[in-house]
């Protein structure tokens, strides 16, 4: 029977709460924000009362019984799965949940090579062993895609004893692999599929967009709600729907990893974001599919721009594709990713969500409208307008992914020594290192560094973008495995 989606427990027993004015002598030591004035006055005394911690009227996030554990069956409910947690540490700690409640040390797990950072503390945290499946690369983008359901099956037939298959769901990017041949093709095997739906926390709500996890019958899945369903950021959800993954096991896994205090603003905006959702999100997608593809198609009337979309799909490694990512192709204007994101918020005050060598993107999402759409239509006009000729003058595609010597948990425990980067060619990385967003790291710890990888390196550097991982904040030095090689 469905459940009446237009209730929201935790968030109204937070407000009664709230309206029985207890006097409180619990945690946070704030108190309703007398503690803290100035941050009080300026997000307003609404916001800290908000604030509380766990009790017998409002639940306990760790083992739920009450109203929280009431908001998590309405998640279940409106994504289609058995059951949802709540997270508060973002989707990366549904992943490193995804992973630990379904592998045991020295296990094999098959993942897309271009999978977030998030998985790769996953693996190091479980003990599994990763078996990298190469994503498609699009030259003319310099972007990685999605994987074929051909790399998926070899990798199967391969390593038949594998214990899950790790997916996408969209990229990034808004590329999306063949989700429901790939959980057909897993099940057949035996193996679980686990799902990072990061970005697509919004494809649950109205049919002109991928397939999503659920609906393919995959395991497990977790999603950012608060990249692109409305919530604060930090808070996602994690959704289980299998016989093969252990209900009691997710939830001690979780213990292990979530607070123990987890914030009642954050669970409330997915409390209130569901809701919103599930009663206005089909008008509302309606709304931003519609801007988004005017949008692309206004941008691709300017000059030396170009706005992918659909028009990929069929291609390697795109089986469909989210309309939502306006990912936008500067290179033929004469600069780089980097340099257009400087340029679009220094001299027009927009701040897009990523850049590469090649490209920008923006999401587009339930806050978005259409003047600010056109804000940027008119900034990347005047740009072209302006340009007088400028050239491209780099080159560099990104890198090829690299051989694995060690397991990442073997690397992350082995010793380690740092060295010049430009000597590093052939030795074995001690550390992960990836531009920020979008969090796919381009060397993992356990890999053989290549001279190509030296050099899309120290490309990023040049072009200031935001590197994380690396020990050495300048890059000039990376921690590689102290070992003897053999």
């Amino acid at each position: 029977m469905k459940l009446n989606q237009n209730r929201t427990p935790l968030f109204d027993a937070l407000k009664k709460y709230i309206d029985d004015q207890p006097t409180p002598f619990h945690v946070p030591g704030h108190k309703q924000g007398r503690g803290i004035l100035e941050l009080r006055d300026y997000i307003g005394e609404m916001a800290l009362k908000m604030d509380v911690n766990g009790m017998n009227d409002l639940d306990y996030f760790n083992n739920p019984s009450g109203v929280i554990l009431e908001s998590e069956k309405l998640y279940a409910d409106a994504f289609g799965s058995d059951e949802a947690f709540f997270l508060v540490n973002g989707t990366t700690s549904g992943v490193q949940a995804m992973i630990l409640s379904t592998c045991d040390p020295g296990d094999e797990i098959i993942i897309p090579r271009n999978a977030h950072r998030s998985t790769l503390s996953g693996l190091i945290l479980s003990g599994a062993k990763p078996v990298y499946v190469q994503p498609e690369i699009n030259k003319q983008l310099g972007v990685a895609m999605g994987v074929t359901t051909e790399s998926i099956s070899k990798a199967i037939e391969e390593h038949p004893n594998a214990k899950a298959v790790f997916i996408i769901n969209p990229t990034y990017y808004g590329y999306a692999s063949n989700i429901g041949e790939i959980v057909k093709l897993a099940h057949r095997n035996n193996m679980a599929v686990l799902v990072d739906e990061a970005h697509g926390a919004h494809m649950y709500f109205h049919r002109d967009f991928p397939l999503t996890a659920m609906a393919a019958g995959a395991d497990m899945s977790a999603s950012s709600v608060h990249k692109t369903g409305g919530s604060l950021t930090q808070s996602s959800i994690l959704l289980l729907n299998s016989s093969r993954i252990s209900k009691d096991r997710v939830r001690k896994v979780l213990d292990l990893i979530h607070t123990s205090s987890a914030s009642y603003l954050l669970m409330c905006s997915l409390d209130i974001a569901r809701k919103q959702l599930v009663v206005n999100g089909k008008a509302m997608l309606s709304n931003i599919l519609e801007l988004s593809n005017w949008a692309r198609e206004e941008i691709n009337k300017i000059c030396n721009v170009y706005a992918f979309g659909q028009e990929l799909v069929g291609s390697p490694g795109c089986f469909d594709f989210d309309d939502t990512k306006l990912g936008i192709n500067v290179a033929n204007l004469g600069y780089t990713g980097f340099e257009m994101e400087n340029k679009l918020r220094d001299e027009y005050n927009i701040q897009i969500e990523l850049a590469d060598i090649y490209n920008i993107l923006n999401i587009i999402s339930l806050g978005d409208r259409r003047e600010d759409l056109e804000k940027l239509i008119f900034a990347l006009r005047d740009i072209s307008l302006k340009n007088s000729g400028k050239s491209f003058k780099n080159n560099i595609p990104i890198p090829n992914f690299t051989e694995t010597r060690f397991y990442p948990r073997e690397a992350f425990y082995s010793p380690k020594k740092s060295i010049e980067l430009e000597k590093a060619i052939g030795m074995i990385s001690g550390e992960v290192i990836m531009a920020y967003p979008p969090g796919i790291p381009i060397i993992c710890m356990g890999e053989v560094i290549t001279k190509e990888i030296i050099d899309y390196l120290k490309e990023l550097k040049e072009q200031k973008c935001h590197i994380q991982g690396n020990s050495d904040p300048k890059l000039e030095y990376i921690n590689v495995l102290d070992i003897k090689m053999h």
